[in-house]
């Protein structure tokens, strides 16, 4: 292959599937990791294998992307998509919801790290983009839980970068602000559900996938000498 693989995990739909729309555009193979391996598949993009594979399945991870590496060589970015966003007031949710977003959001992007990182490190060169939020730096009522989870991917990608700064490995952090995807979906209040879809009406419709996926291939694209550390981005008029 002319360019490396690259392996993205949740690209099923939304930011995922953007993105691998926008590397696989760009001209690099691909390993795309999600549960629904239907909506992978319709995705229809060349040099590209698709593995059913949930994230917290720490052998199928390994698994996957030793397959891949077999067939387009080392990967050469690992973009931690993979996430679920169960909003809810602390003392209403079930705690079911809480262990999903911690086993999906954090173990789920160290599997994935772990899965490509001794790799890079070994051949002195590779990226490792996690996908956060706005709520990985700042709080909002009702993501208690899930500010908990993209805090900690705020501060184990940081962590990270620091460690494999010297073997020339970069980690980058894309946080959004709201963007038009299904993951509020899977929210069960009611109330909160029509809460977010007002305050993304008050500032004008919310950001979409292609945008966060043109600011991760321009972050990725960049010299290996040369780590954008963080890229937040939101629509204009969203506060906070």
């Amino acid at each position: 292959m002319n360019k490396p693989l690259i392996v993205i995990t949740g690209a099923s739909s939304g930011i995922g599937a953007a993105t691998a729309q926008a590397f696989s555009h760009a001209g690099h193979p691909l390993l795309l990791l999600a549960r629904r391996i239907d909506k992978l598949e319709a995705l229809a993009l060349p040099n590209t294998l698709c593995t059913q594979v949930d994230v917290t399945d720490r052998a199928a991870v390994n698994s996957a992307v030793q397959q891949a590496e077999a067939q387009y060589g080392a990967a050469d970015a690992l973009i931690n998509n993979a996430g679920v966003m169960l909003l809810g007031q602390l003392d209403q949710q079930d705690p079911s919801e809480w262990q999903r977003m911690f086993d999906v959001n954090v173990m789920g992007l160290l599997n994935g790290t772990q899965a490509v990182l001794p790799a890079m490190k070994a051949r002195r060169g590779g990226t490792i983009i996690n996908i956060s939020s706005v709520a990985g730096r700042k709080t909002f009522p009702g993501h208690a839980a899930y500010c908990g989870t993209k805090f900690a991917v705020h501060a184990m990608s940081e962590n990270l970068r620091e460690e494999v700064a010297d073997d020339n490995v970069r980690v980058i952090t894309i946080a959004p602000g709201a963007v038009e995807t299904e993951l509020l979906s899977h929210t069960t209040s009611d109330e909160i559900i029509e809460g977010y879809e007002s305050w993304k009406e008050s500032m004008g419709g919310a950001i979409t996938p292609a945008d966060i996926a043109r600011a991760t291939l321009f972050a990725y694209q960049q010299p290996q000498n040369l780590c954008i550390r963080e890229i937040v981005l939101a629509a204009t008029r969203q506060q906070p």
